[in-house]
């Protein structure tokens, strides 16, 4: 047996519309009609979204307090100012290699590495 022996199902246009009308009726969830038929949850879904029946969907309901809401927000807030202070710090680097670039070249120094050398800097 090869390794792409795999069976390959085709469901007729009718055949998908009477699973979808059954799963609308309520009588069998998804699962159970999954089964039923041997077809993948995946599949049922493919077939809910190609013929726009997003009330067959799960829906995911979050429950929230006001408490979860505003640290959540204050969470957020906190994340902003702190990309932002990193955000500086990386701009004041690169200012401070620019600015030894300028003075290893206006000294007349090679590289920034022996102006730091002299003058004991660490990288």
């Amino acid at each position: 047996m090869y390794k792409n022996d795999k069976v390959i199902r085709r469901y007729s246009e009718p055949f998908k519309l009477k699973i979808l009308a059954e799963l609308s009726t309520g009588k069998h969830t998804k699962s159970e009609l999954c089964k039923l038929y041997s077809i993948a949850p995946t599949t049922v879904n493919e077939w809910i979204k190609k013929y726009n029946r997003k009330d067959l969907m799960n829906t995911r309901v979050k429950v929230e307090t006001k408490d979860e809401i505003s640290r959540i927000k204050a969470l957020q807030k906190e994340n902003e100012q702190l990309k932002k202070l990193l955000l500086k710090k990386d701009l004041d680097a690169m200012v401070l290699d620019s600015y030894l670039e300028v003075a290893a070249e206006d000294l007349g120094y090679k590289s920034v590495a022996d102006l730091k050398k002299k003058l004991s800097i660490k990288p």
